[in-house]
């Protein structure tokens, strides 16, 4: 079976008893029957990504019942031990609260100067207009990146929390409804240090912890040319990997860049050879033409995009089949709406999206939101450690079982213990 055939077969999606889960069905047309079926028909490039255009332009937040302005009175970061958190405060007196990334502690004058002002004095309901407002305002666009996407991202969720609480609903119905009530996991360490034994240990305990079923380790020495992070642990981890966890379990590799193709091309054979499910950021992820030389010569998909902020270079990555899984991260890449309008994309060529979570604190929450509303979420999500510090504030509390996230169901992002947890909380940052 080759990479197109693996597509096409419904490998790449995989989505868990999606009946079960209350998923939208899945087509059984794949992304190489499209591509096929444009090149039959002589359909060029350019009208494929007009096709992709449209499908990203029709996000719209669905804002029925919110027939009133909500006027943004004021931003605020407020931290709690390690947590920081964002709390927007309409005149009318509803609030919205989001939680950041640790970049905060280095973003946070951008935040202040640059990106809470655009909000301040607008209508909550134009929040849509308002993200491209924030890309233009004092030539912010001359940032794009993870400095300048995180910061909006922060105030976008937190703007999203507060719509969801006036219009008295989960986060999921500005997007069109849920679609499933629970996530399915993968486990990771990010451990580069470990051997490949040591390796093992880990991600066998934390399968025990949570139930999941897949787990996911990293190869290579990250960005590292070919180099590992000590010697022969990545040759000896994929070969253990599927001896120890055996058959029924997904394994899933990040090698962050770590290769060139000649030696990414070896390493997704090792992994075939396993039948593993995915080969993550196999050579430096802004290279576009190497990544889709290496994925060209395998059978299992790469996926990446954790660090992308561009729209259109996801456009252009997709087009050309260049990743068969994309990877954004919902803070890197800016939010809710622009990570919705890329997994809209994906849709059109039957490509799942897998979030990149770069935040700890909640960026389990985070995923299993804005999963509850994807339908062309992937097989599995990432869970880290850390969830303690935020789980209980959710209603219902959000907890790893079986293998499974759960969605929580309260107004907007469904925290419905946050306004009580900051109520004394540090003042950081704030912007009135």
């Amino acid at each position: 079976m080759n990479r197109r055939q693996f597509i096409c077969s419904g490998g790449a999606f995989g989505i868990v008893a999606p009946m079960a889960l209350g998923a939208a069905e899945v087509s059984e047309t794949r992304a190489c029957d499209k591509v096929q079926s444009a090149e039959a028909n002589g359909q060029t490039l350019e009208v494929l990504l007009l096709q992709l255009q449209q499908a990203a332009d029709s996000v719209t937040l669905d804002l029925q019942g919110l027939s009133e302005p909500i006027v943004i009175k004021s931003m605020q970061l407020l931290q709690v031990g390690e947590t920081v958190f964002v709390r927007t405060l309409a005149r009318d007196g509803h609030e919205g609260i989001s939680v950041t990334n640790k970049k905060v502690s280095t973003l946070y004058p951008i935040f202040l100067t640059l990106v809470a002002p655009v909000f301040i004095g607008q209508d909550a309901r134009l929040l849509q207009a308002l993200l491209e407002q924030v890309y233009r305002h004092k030539s912010n666009y001359k940032m794009q990146g993870l400095a300048l996407w995180c910061c909006v991202a922060w105030a976008e969720m937190s703007i999203l929390d507060l719509l969801g609480k006036a219009k008295g609903q989960h986060v999921s119905a500005l997007f069109g409804g849920k679609v499933r009530d629970k996530v399915a996991l993968y486990v990771a360490s990010g451990n580069r240090e470990t051997t490949a034994a040591q390796e093992i240990d880990v991600l066998q305990a934390r399968m025990s912890e949570t139930g999941a079923q897949a787990v996911k380790f990293k190869v290579g020495g990250r960005m590292s040319h070919n180099q590992d992070s000590l010697p022969q642990r990545s040759e000896q981890l994929i070969a253990l990997s599927r001896k120890i966890l055996g058959d029924d379990i997904t394994i899933q590799a990040d090698a962050n860049g770590s290769y060139d193709v000649e030696h990414a091309i070896k390493f997704g054979h090792k992994l075939q050879d396993i039948n593993a499910y995915l080969f993550e950021e196999p050579w430096r992820f802004d290279h576009i033409e190497q990544t889709k030389q290496v994925a060209d010569a395998l059978e299992i998909p790469v996926s990446g995009g954790e660090q992308e902020s561009s729209e259109y270079r996801f456009k252009q990555m997709l087009a050309k089949n260049v990743l068969q899984i994309v990877q954004p991260d919902l803070h890197y890449y800016g939010g809710f709406i622009r990570t919705t309008r890329l997994a809209r994309m994906a849709q059109v060529l039957e490509v799942p999206i897998t979030l990149h979570i770069s935040d700890r604190n909640a960026g389990f929450a985070e995923m299993v939101n804005f999963s509850s509303f994807t339908p062309n979420i992937g097989k599995f999500q990432e869970l880290k450690s850390g969830m303690q510090a935020t789980a209980h504030l959710f209603d219902p509390p959000i907890v790893a079982k079986n293998g499974f996230l759960n969605v929580p169901s309260a107004p907007g992002l469904g925290m419905k213990h946050g306004s009580e947890h900051i109520k004394n909380a540090k003042k950081v940052i704030s912007h009135s």
